[in-house]
């Protein structure tokens, strides 16, 4: 059964409730959605997918778009406040069945579209993954909770905005990138995490 928004509301339905333009991109999405899945894309990785509120039929439903969407509009500069990226399966660099190379280029050429695109002055980009740097760490994560934060994993953030390069030995979790959104916009907080 689809997850209830009502009991566990995630962050598009708070950026709908407050009026904040959003949309969950994904390579192959129009295809899926159409019932015709390419071999590589994976339903798991769309997590609003599992939502009763973006479920076919559904209002929300219209928050979900294929990747090439998204290209269009970075390059038209008609991006929504908040985007997610996925890309397709064989481009997300995981290991057994993607190319580390295919997914770099086409990291590249995402953020090529954005930073060539009338939107790139006022665009925070945050690139990261879900799992493996830092699995060989010789010293195990700390224990928040029974969550993580788990093994290391890289995250670059990207802007036109910024003055310098540089490397932040700050600690974060996947989560940040949901504070960040939540205090952006003066959303109420999904956990005390």
């Amino acid at each position: 059964p689809l997850i209830d928004d009502t009991a566990y509301p995630n962050i598009g339905d708070r950026m709908s409730a407050a009026g904040v333009s959003w949309a969950w991109y994904s390579g192959g999405w129009d295809a899926a959605n159409a019932g015709t899945p390419g071999k590589t894309f994976q339903f798991h990785h769309q997590p609003f997918n599992y939502f009763a509120a973006y479920a076919p039929g559904q209002p929300g439903r219209e928050h979900l778009k294929d990747e090439t969407a998204f290209l269009a509009a970075a390059s038209a500069g008609t991006l929504p406040a908040v985007s997610f990226v996925k890309p397709y399966g064989v481009e997300n660099e995981h290991p057994g069945y993607a190319s580390e190379p295919n997914g770099s280029s086409h990291l590249v050429d995402l953020l090529q579209t954005i930073l060539a695109g009338p939107d790139a002055e006022t665009t925070l980009v945050v690139v990261t993954y879900d799992e493996f740097g830092g699995q060989a760490d010789h010293v195990a994560p700390p224990t928040v909770d029974k969550w993580g934060p788990g093994t290391r994993i890289p995250a670059l953030l990207v802007s036109a905005r910024f003055e310098r390069s540089g490397v932040d030995h700050t600690v974060y979790d996947t989560t940040s990138i949901l504070a960040t959104i939540e205090r952006a916009y003066r959303l109420a907080p999904l956990s005390s995490r």
